[in-house]
């Protein structure tokens, strides 16, 4: 995985700079600058080129103007739209805590971001944009770091000595907050998580299949508070784990289970994370469709998000105690693969009846959950790409929580604060009955109509009395479309900063 080579520190002051970020707002009686503390004539200076240069100070729009021009000691002024204050935030609207008429966190965290992934190669860039509560800074710095953020480890690159070579990027917020230097190491964690699951996510399933998986996420918490302990096949037929065996089986790569372990002392409370991690569907003997399969190498986001909160956990010295379950298999059509009518029993001793191999995430999830609950911790949350009905019922930029009321409430709290889209589901009383099988305790495919709450009915019955949630990023995990804000093209990290949140809002 590549290194997190990104420096964020706050100044109160604007010095020479490589490349300067302003705000522009879109009004009613057009765009205006939002650059608090910046000098007033050099700004109004700028704000006089505004409708020259065309811009409009809508969201994503970002606009470059030699520093030269300005009045700002500065190489390039970066205009990046933050939006209408009167608009919908960009987050989770039912639950943005943004004073009514402000811009909202979410819209700069994007707007930063926005900003920052237009200027690659750029290693000095100062932030203008308005850090005046612990939010807005937290927001800022996010959406920047977040937006620097490139993958291109398979491309040939040819030394012809033009090539800008840089050591990382130098970001400086301009902010007077007090505890601005605790944010911002706070902020620099996130980022680094949300890159661990994005590089993850987008190596390619030739490099990262379930051994490799697991060798990536060991040497990742080497040097860490966090201890790693691989099951191999041997371990997982030892124990039980029919589910990940299963599925596995049609593979020349093996399943692994991952454990990651972070104790610190006087901990207030265990959190359990257990995430899928498919590193390849192909469907199984029930094979998907050719253009089905395209990105299905993200299939593994929910565990390599967990890897990512994990080491953020850790390295923010979170006093809770956090334990990770990474459930990893590659789903292959062979003839040793699972095939419909089979019968696997899951960890604990419930048996299920494999009515299409394509509903695989459930079995290797079932597997985890069990081992995840049998540690008694005070709640525990999965996080998968489960099911296609979640695109179809939510779209590709929202996931669904589905699980015990007061989990999801928590879960959803924690989303409005990191301006993460979810929605709240509840889990319908009858979903659970399209899984009664007639040879086995249950079925891995029910009802046809809302797959996504009836897989989260069958993931209950593998949780017992511990108050559980579960995460559906089927949608948001990976982005097929052009960049957006912070958000890059493919694998996104959706999630990492919710959960991290939700951890943290149990270290009080």
């Amino acid at each position: 995985m590549a290194e997190f080579a990104i420096d964020l520190t706050a100044t109160t002051t604007i010095d020479q700079t490589e490349a300067l970020v302003l705000g522009v707002e879109s009004t009613d009686d057009g765009p205006v600058i939002v650059a608090p503390g910046l000098d007033e004539n050099a700004v109004s200076g700028l704000q006089d080129q505004l409708e020259a240069l065309g811009v409009k100070g809508k969201a994503d729009e970002v606009t470059r103007v030699a520093g030269s021009t300005t009045g700002f000691d500065t190489k390039i002024v970066v205009l990046t739209g933050l939006g209408s204050a009167d608009a919908p935030a960009q987050g989770t609207p039912m639950l943005d805590n943004s004073p009514a008429g402000e811009i909202s966190a979410e819209a700069l965290r994007r707007a930063a971001g926005a900003a920052t992934a237009k200027l690659a190669g750029t290693t000095e860039i100062t932030i203008a944009l308005p850090a005046d509560s612990a939010a807005r800074l937290t927001a800022i710095a996010e959406g920047a770091a977040l937006g620097t953020y490139s993958f291109d480890g398979y491309k040939t690159k040819q030394d012809n000595g033009d090539e800008e070579q840089t050591n990382g990027v130098d970001l400086k917020i301009v902010t007077e907050l007090a505890e601005a230097d605790t944010l911002l190491v706070r902020a620099s964690a996130v980022a680094r998580a949300t890159f661990i699951t994005r590089d993850l996510v987008n190596t390619a399933p030739s490099h990262l299949f379930p051994g490799t998986f697991a060798q990536e996420v060991e040497a990742l918490v080497e040097n860490s508070n966090v201890k790693a302990t691989v099951y191999d096949e041997q371990a997982l037929a030892e124990g039980g784990f029919g589910g990940l065996l299963g599925v596995g089986q049609g593979s020349a790569n093996p399943p692994r289970l991952v454990k990651l372990e972070y104790t610190p002392n006087n901990a207030k409370g265990h959190v359990a994370l257990v995430g899928k991690g498919i590193t390849f569907d192909t469907g199984g003997i029930s094979l998907k469709p050719a253009g089905s399969m395209e990105t299905m190498k993200s299939d593994m986001a929910g565990a390599a998000t967990v890897a990512g909160v994990l080491h953020a956990v850790a390295e923010l010295g979170l006093d809770v105690n956090v334990t990770g379950w990474l459930a990893m298999a590659e789903n292959m059509p062979s003839g040793t693969g699972i095939k419909p009518s089979d019968i696997l029993t899951i960890r604990g001793g419930t048996t299920v009846e494999v009515m299409n191999t394509d509903a695989e995430g459930r079995l290797v999830l079932a597997d985890a959950l069990v081992a995840a609950t049998e540690e008694n911790p005070d709640v525990v949350v999965d996080i998968a790409t489960l099911t296609g009905a979640a695109m179809v019922a939510l779209g590709v930029r929202t996931t669904g929580i589905m699980g015990a009321e007061d989990v999801r409430s928590e879960l959803a709290d924690a989303a409005a604060t990191t301006g993460e889209i979810v929605v709240d589901i509840p889990i319908p009383e009858e979903a659970r009955a399209g899984f009664d099988s007639n040879v086995a305790d249950l079925k891995n495919t029910g009802e046809r109509y809302g797959g996504m709450q009836g897989a989260a009915a069958f993931l209950r019955e593998f949780v017992g009395d511990t108050p559980w949630a579960h995460l559906d990023i089927a949608g948001p995990s990976f982005n097929e479309s052009s960049p957006r804000g912070y958000t890059a093209k493919d694998a996104t990290g959706a999630m990492v900063r919710t959960l991290i949140e939700f951890v943290a809002n149990r270290d009080n």
